[in-house]
């Protein structure tokens, strides 16, 4: 499966040939929906489970504790998993993969017969959801989790996340961001995080503020709730005129303010519930929060909302849109001029992680539904013409992220697309390099950002690109391009 995917990655350099490495002795981290964990993808050639653990933060099993220092979910150790399989008792390790994307991710990254990473140990982390805009808390348990199990076992690490959500300023400034930059560099460890699939789903729009401007969003039928945030710098103070498709009209006064402050207000049927935010102690930026909702059933106005901004006192005047993740509202609601670029999903916005786009490798170019991100410079004023200096790229680089065979539930395979699937192909790499680097004693710093630093610097360029990096693919396509002495 996926066998020109992985070549031209140069997976096959390492894995078909000498040094013939397998991820043997890593321990790969899938934070996901869970797992079906009698599919022979996570069982090795003898008949045993790779898995070495899967703690279920819903489960809420009276005979399975959760892991110690932790007081939420279950924790099935490799013992009972094995039995599991062995007895075909779903009753003995009762996880459900209902969705079936943590099993397709992990199939990717780590799975026997398909997978990258064959001989990794597999952790299994199911999440509360994955499309949930909460997901914060559940992530960071969850990584904290395996940062710690990682480390116990005196193993290297790679933690593959393959969600994320829109709720934040995107600069790498929220709790869950700072929190992943804290957790890459704790121990051997090397987190892989996907982009997300926002870059055409028309959920961000941005500009710079310095006359009235009109927002145009488009509402479609049958939306029963919705949550815009804006994003803009705290000094810049300016009102909001709600319009409704209808023509009913409120405002919101002056959001320059120093308290947090709640509005309700009343458009039709609808009724918009305002959060004023304030910068918080990690945080400069001010967010101000939009929700749309609609009592006693029935659906929110469709048609074109208008969100009118009138400055008052500008001093930067940039600002973010950003509206909830296309997994979670109607395909026909969105901005109708939106802006592309930082589309990326948080926690991928993190400096210290290693975002991934996704592209397709039989037209060998950019998914146009893949996170967009961006390439921050600063101008080197030492010297007239002296090129810029890049200050931060994201994404970090792409990997195969179109029609990618993936396991499912209950057996078979199927063809999947998104930088869930991206993500994956590069955790499985960082895996081998781990091996090859640390297990094998050939570079026992090999992860973190050398890790990143070394994936970037192998990336191959996409010939429909002439700059890079660039906010589509980064640094270039996933390519192990100089292979292993």
């Amino acid at each position: 499966m996926n066998d020109y995917a992985k070549s031209i990655s140069g997976i096959t350099k390492v894995t078909a040939q000498a040094p013939f490495l397998t991820g043997k002795g890593v321990l790969t981290a899938i934070l996901d929906s869970g797992i079906d964990y009698r599919n022979r993808e996570f069982i090795d050639k003898n008949g045993n489970t790779r898995i070495v653990g899967i703690w279920d933060l819903a489960g809420n099993s009276e005979k399975t504790a959760p892991p110690e220092g932790y007081v939420q979910g279950s924790f099935y150790a490799k013992e009972q998993i094995q039995q599991a399989i062995e007895e075909n008792s779903y009753e003995l390790v009762p996880v459900i993969d209902r969705s079936g994307h943590g099993t397709a991710v992990t199939g990717v990254l780590a799975g026997t017969y398909g997978g990258i990473a064959t001989e990794s140990d597999i952790l299994v982390i199911k999440l509360n959801s994955i499309t949930n805009e909460l997901l914060t808390t559940s992530l960071m348990r969850g990584v904290d989790f395996a940062v710690k199990y990682a480390t116990a076992q005196n193993q290297p690490i790679v933690l593959n996340i393959s969600i994320g959500n829109n709720y934040g300023d995107h600069q790498g400034n929220s709790l869950l961001e700072r929190f992943m930059d804290n957790a890459a560099e704790v121990g051997k460890t090397a987190i892989v995080v996907g982009s997300g699939n926002e870059g055409a789903a028309g959920g961000h729009m941005a500009g710079v503020l310095n006359q009235e401007t009109n927002v145009m969003l488009s509402v479609s039928e049958y939306e029963t709730a919705l949550m815009i945030q804006l994003w803009k710098f705290v000094k810049d103070s300016f009102r909001i005129k709600i319009i409704s498709p209808g023509g009913e009209t409120a405002t919101v006064e002056n959001i320059s303010i120093t308290e947090p402050k709640s509005i309700e207000l009343k458009l039709g049927n609808t009724t918009v519930f305002c959060y004023l935010g304030v910068p918080l102690p990690y945080q400069q930026q001010q967010e101000f929060l939009l929700q749309f909702l609609v009592q006693n059933g029935g659906y929110i106005e469709s048609g074109v909302w208008m969100l009118v901004l009138e400055p008052v006192s500008i001093v930067q005047g940039q600002y973010r849109f950003y509206l909830s993740g296309s997994a979670v509202r109607n395909s026909r609601t969105g901005f109708l001029r939106p802006t592309p670029d930082m589309t990326l999903t948080i926690p991928s916005t993190a400096q210290k992680v290693i975002s991934v786009g996704a592209y397709d490798v039989a037209y060998q170019s950019y998914a146009d539904f893949s996170g967009r991100g961006y390439v921050y410079r600063y101008e080197d004023q030492s010297s007239v013409g002296a090129p810029d200096l890049i200050a931060t790229v994201k994404p970090d680089l792409s990997a195969p992220g179109v029609n990618i065979m993936v396991p499912i539930v209950n057996g078979g395979y199927e063809e999947v697309s998104g930088t869930s699937f991206a993500a994956p192909f590069v955790a499985g790499m960082a895996a081998l390099l781990m091996e090859w680097g640390i297990v094998r004693k050939n570079d026992p710093y090999l992860y973190g950002e050398k890790l990143k630093a070394f994936l970037t610097k192998n990336a191959r360029r996409l010939s429909a690109y002439t700059e890079y990096p660039n906010p589509q693919v980064g640094w270039g396509a996933l390519d192990l391009q100089t292979g292993l002495d």
